[in-house]
């Protein structure tokens, strides 16, 4: 099954990063976010992706390209012309395409542009900043009992301030909690499993995968929704960025779940 990766966005609110290179290629422990998140499904046994680039593209198919360079130890012998040699290559079992979707497409012009590549035929699709412990496996068998066009991972992220409990006649704080995940509400975390019929819902460049699409396959009662709750973490600004590189650091971070 094929895995198609939404990976061409400016990264506007992590702009700090997002000018030098596109948002996926953001490393998280020297590694770019993306590659976290193809080892991530690799390990559930998903390798043929489809990643959709856009803003700075090049910097994803380059990388890619000299993919050995960036994982593997080398010997360049100039005495013979530069000839190269690759020590210990790391061989993951990938099929990689690049597809070029535009930089000022939309998320649901994007998946439209890569319809011919992944053909007639269900497949995972997640965006290029995200990560988590989702059980792949057990979202994939809830789809495939429903009858949806497009099944969600819905999470509740904890809140990023605290909660204050006012006495408002005194004008006192008299309690202060962290705000807990139960007092949010649930959002789109990705790691969606789609039909290809999913395509007949997309009209063009314009249109985000959010808004109109998700708007009728609901009327339609086509959108399904796999809950997680266990950790999953948005790489949405530079606060995001250092949080999940501490938990590399520190060897927290539980979506690394290969060897």
């Amino acid at each position: 099954m094929k895995v198609v990766i939404l990976a061409g966005g400016y990264g506007t609110r992590i702009s700090e990063e997002s000018h030098l290179r596109p948002k996926p290629m953001i490393e998280i422990g020297g590694r770019p976010i993306l590659w976290h998140i193809m080892k991530y499904y690799s390990h559930f046994g998903f390798n043929d992706f489809i990643i959709c680039c856009g803003y700075k593209g090049y910097m994803i198919k380059e990388y890619f390209a000299d993919y050995y360079l960036h994982c593997s130890d080398v010997t360049f012998d100039f005495s013979s012309g530069g000839a190269m040699t690759v020590h210990s290559n790391v061989a993951e079992p990938w099929r990689v395409t690049l597809a070029d979707t535009g930089a000022e497409v939309q998320t649901g012009g994007r998946i439209k542009r890569i319809a011919k590549y992944v053909g007639d035929e269900r497949f995972m699709l997640t965006y290029g900043d995200g990560v988590g412990s989702v059980d792949l496996n057990a979202l994939l068998r809830q789809h495939e009992g429903s009858s949806c066009a497009l099944t969600l991972t819905a999470v509740q992220p904890r809140g990023r301030y605290g909660v204050l409990e006012i006495d408002e006649d005194k004008n006192r704080v008299v309690a202060f909690r962290e705000k807990a995940r139960e007092d949010a509400n649930w959002i789109n975390a990705g790691f969606m499993v789609a039909e290809p019929e999913l395509f007949e819902y997309i009209d063009g460049d314009g249109v985000a995968l959010e808004f109109a699409p998700f708007e009728r396959l609901s009327a339609e009662n086509k959108l399904g929704v796999y809950r997680h709750e266990d950790f999953w973490q948005c790489m949405d600004t530079q606060r995001d960025m250092n949080a999940l590189n501490a938990l590399w650091g520190s060897g927290q971070a539980k979506w690394k779940v290969w060897e």
